[in-house]
């Protein structure tokens, strides 16, 4: 389990860089403070993300990639054509139960980029660390996360109120969990073969 995973080992990991097909997954450096800030500026964002404060400056950007650079937190800077478009990563708060994040620009919403970078997080996560399965949970309101946690695989777990910091209270969140034999039946699927 994490436990038995060195800091070095996560610091490391957080530094790999994903692709998928059309997207790149990379650590944010002080470089993307400016298309960090930007992008997260928008109260629809905020809203829908746990720990986003609204508006969010540059100095948030700043504080955020600043505290990455040694935390025991996974985060990756999507990008598409070498341009940010949103962050992604996974939380190690509760080693025994790791969680996805994700949230992406507006412009870039409603395309299957969410689902494409959640899938590379996933599937790094369990190829790279013994964890037997991953949590991730979306606001009630917002439709578009769950879908794209269900195409991922997870499955409803419940519901929970979780604080917003943009929205200054608490909210209920649709919980989703997502096991490793779930997973790997998932990975498996796009390897089969169907004969007529």
């Amino acid at each position: 389990m994490l436990q038995d995973i060195p800091p070095r080992t996560l610091r490391e990991a957080g530094r790999c860089i994903l692709e998928t097909e059309r997207l790149t997954l990379r650590k944010p450096t002080l470089a993307d403070v400016n298309a960090i800030a930007r992008l997260a500026d928008d109260r629809r964002i905020a809203e829908n993300t746990r720990r986003l404060p609204h508006p969010y400056s540059q100095g948030h950007a700043v504080e955020f990639v600043r505290s990455i650079a040694g935390s025991r937190e996974m985060a990756f800077l999507i990008e598409k054509d070498h341009t940010p478009i949103g962050m992604g990563g996974v939380d190690w708060r509760e080693p025994e139960m790791p969680e996805l994040g994700y949230w992406l620009g507006v412009e870039y919403w409603g395309q299957g980029l969410a689902t494409e970078a959640a899938r590379a997080i996933i599937d790094f996560t369990f190829e790279q660390f013994d964890v037997a399965h991953m949590r991730s949970g979306a606001r009630v309101a917002n439709p578009a996360s769950r879908n794209v946690l269900e195409k991922c695989g997870f499955q409803w777990s419940g519901v929970e109120l979780h604080r917003f910091e943009s929205l200054g209270s608490s909210t209920p969140v649709d919980c989703f969990r997502l096991t490793r034999s779930i997973w790997a039946s998932l990975k498996n699927w796009g390897n089969s073969t169907r004969r007529a």
